[in-house]
């Protein structure tokens, strides 16, 4: 495998080791709850929730590059999304390095899919 390739492979799967931490609120990462579901019934956002923390549908449709950043769920009749965005620290641009957590913050929002 040339070397490039390797490097590539090892930060998807730190990529994707991030953002399943994050994900699973074992780690630093900003959450975005659209209208949409803020508009949702209490009940249905905690379960929402608890959805993205334990979601592990991962496959090559809906995640080409490996590095578990989007999922959907259905729940209560809708469809909803979730999806994970690298920035700088500083939320201003995005982040030069997604396998570095020191030069990276993350942000899941969580949305309804007709939010999209």
């Amino acid at each position: 495998m040339p070397e490039n390739t390797a490097n590539s492979d090892a930060n998807t799967a730190i990529i994707a080791a991030l953002n399943d931490r994050a994900r699973r609120r074992l780690d630093h990462c900003r959450w975005i709850l659209t209208q949409g579901v803020l508009a949702c019934d209490p009940i249905t956002v905690a379960e929402l929730l608890i959805a993205v923390e334990d979601f592990d549908g991962f496959t090559p449709d809906n995640d080409p590059y490996a590095e578990h950043d989007f999922g959907a769920i259905e729940l209560s009749g809708d469809t909803f999304f979730w999806k994970i965005d690298y920035y700088d620290l500083d939320l201003q641009m995005h982040s030069p390095d997604p396998s570095d957590p020191t030069i990276t913050a993350r942000v899941l929002t969580v949305m309804l899919a007709e939010e999209y």
